[in-house]
C-alpha cells in the first residue's frame, strides 16, 4: 500500500495508451484508421484532441476510481460458560472489596434490577481466577489476548485467509492502550508481514467499531487488499470502587465481549463475502461542553477513578442522534419518502406547530431493512426507540443482546449483527444500518448492503440460546390495569 503509486497514474494512462495507438498504427490492418487519422489531423484537430482527451480521462476514471469494500466475514468472542457474570457474582464481587456504602450498594441493586441485563453475561477473567480484590496489569492484559486471540484465530481459520496476505491491522480499545499496542501484540501472534499498516484507536468508546470500518473502507478503497479489524474493551483495570453514583453505572452494564472483522477492497473477495459497504457517516458533537462531558473518566472527590455517565448523557445522545440522521437522510432515503417527510413538516409549521416539526423525522423503515443499533443501556434504547418512532420488532436485537451479553462497547454492533444471522433474517439485497454513539460526543453510521442470505455459523455466540430469545422479562405490576393495556402488553411480547 505505497502511497506515492498515486501520483505516478497520470505519466502511466498516457504511456499505455500511446503505447496501444502507436502498435495500432504500424499495424498492417491499419490502413483505413491511418487515412482517418490524417484526415481529422488536417480537418479537425480539435476534434481529435477531445477524442484523446476523453480516452485519457475514461482510462484515469477506471484506475483511480474508488475499490468497493466487502465483510468477508467476522467473529464474536464468547468466553467460557464459568465467566458467566449473574447477579449474586456482582453482589458478592462488590461486598467483597468492601469498597461501597451500603446506600451505594443498594444503588446498583437498583440499577441492575432496571438494566435490562440477564445472567448470562460474562465477566473478566480475574474475577474467577485470581485472589486479588482488584486486576493489576497482567489481568488486563490477560482479558484482552483472550478475546482477540481467540476471535482473529476463529475468523482467519473460517475464511482460509493466511496472515501473511493481511496489508491492515485497526485495532480499537477505549480504556486500555497498553505499550506494545494491541495491533503490535496480533502482528507478532500472528506472524503478519512487514509491510503491514497498523492502527491503534483508543478513547473512542462505544462507537469505535464504526469508526474503525470508515478509517479501513479509506485505506482499502486506493488500494486492493485484506484488512482485519478487532474491537475489545477492558473491564479489568475500569472497575470502579468508590460512591459517585454517576461512576457506579459502569459497573452494572459493562460486560466482557471482543470481536474481530476481516475487511476486503479486492473484487475477487466478492463471492464470498456477506456484505458490501455502501456508505459511512461520522459526526462529531464535541463543541458542546454538555456533549463533550456526558460521558468522561475522572476521579471522585476520594481520587477513585472511574468513567462518569450524568444525567445529560440521554439528552445528549438524543441531540446528537437528530443532527446525525439529518446529514444521513438526503443520500439513503428514497425520493418518495423524503417528499413526504418535506410535506409533513410543512404542514406543521404552516399549523404554528413548531415543536412538532422540529421532532419530526423521516421513516428510516424505508431506506434500512435491518438496524444495528449500540445499546449503551435500556434507556438509551428506549430514547433511540421514541426519538425516531420505531416499533419494538426493530429494536428488540439491542434488547436481546443487552440481556444476553450485557454493554460490550464497541463490539455490541457485531453481536447484533450475529443475532440477526441466527435469525436467518438478512436476504440478500437487505440494507444493514450499524449506529453507534461514542464518548466524545460522536455518532457514527455504517451501511451494508448483503450479498446472501444470512446462515448461523458455527462460532455464532447466539448458537446455543437462540431458540430462548426474543425474550422479554415480565413488568413488575404498578397499577391495575384494563384489558386494552392488557392486550397491548401481550402484543408487544412482554407476557
Amino acid at each position: 500500500m505505497r502511497s506515492t503509486a498515486g501520483s505516478r497514474w497520470p505519466f502511466a494512462v498516457v504511456f499505455l495508451l500511446s503505447a496501444i495507438a502507436f502498435t495500432f498504427i504500424h499495424s498492417p490492418l491499419s490502413l483505413h484508421f491511418k487515412q482517418l487519422l490524417l484526415f481529422l489531423v488536417s480537418r479537425h484537430p480539435l476534434l481529435l484532441c477531445l477524442f484523446w482527451c476523453s480516452l485519457v480521462s475514461l482510462a484515469a476514471f477506471l484506475i483511480r476510481r474508488p475499490l468497493p469494500v466487502f465483510l468477508v466475514d467476522y467473529s464474536c468472542h464468547k468466553p467460557d460458560d464459568d465467566h458467566r457474570s449473574s447477579f449474586e457474582l456482582c453482589e458478592y464481587f462488590g461486598r467483597r472489596n468492601q469498597s461501597h456504602s451500603s446506600e451505594s450498594e443498594d444503588f446498583m441493586r437498583a440499577i441492575f434490577s432496571k438494566s435490562g441485563l440477564g445472567d448470562e453475561t460474562y465477566a473478566p477473567p480475574f474475577i474467577f481466577h485470581s485472589d486479588d480484590l482488584r486486576a493489576k496489569l497482567h489481568c488486563a492484559v490477560q482479558e484482552a489476548e483472550e478475546g482477540m486471540f481467540g476471535s482473529v484465530q476463529h475468523l482467519l481459520a473460517k475464511t482460509d485467509v493466511h496472515p501473511s496476505q493481511i496489508g491492515l491491522v485497526i485495532t480499537a480499545c477505549s480504556m486500555f492502550t497498553p505499550a506494545p499496542s494491541f495491533s503490535s501484540m496480533l502482528v507478532r501472534r500472528f506472524g503478519m508481514p512487514e509491510g503491514v499498516k497498523t492502527f491503534n484507536l483508543s478513547g473512542m468508546g462505544c462507537s469505535a467499531a464504526t469508526v474503525a470500518f470508515d478509517l479501513a473502507a479509506k485505506v482499502l478503497r486506493k488500494r486492493k487488499g485484506y484488512g482485519l479489524i478487532v474491537v475489545t474493551e477492558s473491564i479489568s483495570l475500569n472497575l470502579y470502587f468508590g460512591d459517585n453514583r454517576h461512576m457506579l453505572v459502569t459497573n452494572c452494564i459493562f460486560r466482557v465481549g471482543t470481536a474481530a472483522a476481516l475487511v476486503s477492497s479486492d473484487p475477487a473477495a466478492r463471492p464470498r463475502a456477506k456484505m458490501e459497504l455502501v456508505q459511512s457517516l461520522r459526526t462529531h458533537h464535541g463543541a458542546d461542553d454538555a456533549a463533550y462531558n456526558a460521558a468522561i473518566q475522572m476521579e471522585d472527590e476520594d481520587g477513585q477513578v472511574g468513567v462518569a455517565l450524568t444525567k445529560d448523557l440521554i439528552r445528549v445522545a438524543g441531540a446528537g442522534l437528530r443532527s446525525h440522521i439529518t446529514t444521513l437522510a438526503p443520500s439513503v432515503l428514497p425520493v418518495a419518502e423524503m417528499l413526504r417527510y418535506a410535506c409533513r413538516v410543512a404542514r406543521l409549521y404552516l399549523g404554528d406547530d413548531l415543536k412538532a416539526a422540529k421532532a419530526h423525522v423521516p421513516d428510516f423503515k424505508s431506506a434500512f431493512e435491518h438496524m444495528c443499533i449500540h445499546a449503551g443501556g435500556k434507556a438509551v434504547i428506549d430514547a433511540v426507540r421514541r426519538l425516531m418512532r420505531l416499533e419494538e420488532e426493530v429494536v428488540e436485537p439491542a434488547r436481546m443482546c443487552l440481556h444476553r451479553f450485557g454493554n460490550t462497547s464497541s463490539s455490541f454492533v457485531f453481536y447484533e449483527l450475529a443475532y440477526f444471522e441466527a435469525k436467518r433474517r438478512i436476504k440478500k439485497g437487505d440494507r444493514v444500518w450499524m449506529l453507534a454513539f461514542g464518548t466524545g460526543f460522536k455518532a457514527c453510521s455504517v451501511v451494508w448492503r448483503a450479498l446472501r442470505d444470512s446462515t448461523m455459523d458455527s462460532d455464532n455466540p447466539w448458537a446455543l440460546c437462540i431458540h430462548r430469545y426474543p425474550f422479554y422479562p415480565p413488568r413488575p405490576p404498578t397499577k391495575p390495569s384494563s384489558k386494552l393495556q392488557d392486550a397491548a402488553i401481550h402484543k408487544n411480547g412482554y407476557t
